[in-house]
């Protein structure tokens, strides 16, 4: 990348008989070319680096979207990239369970193991056939791009088999209840501090919504 010559580097290519202190008429003519330099090098960073899912914005997210066939609708970016990335695990689901839940972790960007998912028809309270229950799914996430538990269980709802519902998303938080009456939880996991720095994340179960509708 040009960014990698220092304005000293340039002019030191100039033969001796030349002035190259950065203050001469030389080298401030050099200094005019090393910052256009600089900024043609970075502008060059940004297009490799925008090729990529997570680091692109606007409408050089769009043109990546519209290689998979999927809209944006009124999605922020951070939503959009999750939709691409369902998009993208959706076109090669096989729509079994552990291909679900590997759909789920690309769409989200977290770990198989974060994600949970339980068959209804043998629930021992509400059996029904057809029917799966997500009963882990991490509700950071969901608040790190701004989607509502209904929005993503539209994403689910497409990604399991044609017939199949959806009958329950379990959020999961990270609060935990101290285990005995004189023990304090980690910081992390307890109740929060007066600035609200520390401390667990309650979960939620899902229920619909009135938040606009994805475009999958």
């Amino acid at each position: 990348m040009f960014s990698m010559f220092s304005l000293k580097d340039m002019l030191s290519r100039f033969a001796d008989v030349f002035n190259k202190d950065p203050n001469s008429n030389l080298g401030r003519l050099i200094g005019i070319l090393h910052a256009q330099l600089q900024e043609m090098g970075e502008a060059f960073e940004t297009v490799r680096s925008w090729r990529g899912i997570d680091e692109a914005q606007g409408t050089t997210l769009d043109l990546i979207g519209q290689n998979v066939a999927q809209p944006r609708g009124a999605a922020t970016d951070e939503i959009y990239r999750v939709l691409i990335r369902s998009k993208i695990a959706r076109n090669l689901s096989k729509t079994d369970i552990n291909t679900i839940i590997q759909v789920l972790a690309l769409a989200l960007n977290c770990d198989v193991a974060d994600i949970r998912i339980q068959e209804k028809f043998n629930d021992p309270a509400q059996p029904e056939p057809a029917a799966l229950s997500l009963i882990r799914v991490p509700i950071k996430r969901l608040n790190e791009v701004g989607m509502s538990p209904l929005q993503f269980g539209q994403i689910i709802q497409k990604t399991v088999a044609a017939g199949v519902r959806v009958a329950m998303i379990e959020l999961s938080g990270t609060f935990r209840l101290a285990s005995g009456y004189s023990t304090l939880e980690q910081a992390s996991f307890g109740l929060a501090d007066p600035e609200m720095t520390t401390g667990g994340t309650l979960g939620e179960v899902y229920v619909p919504g009135n938040d606009y509708t994805l475009p999958i």
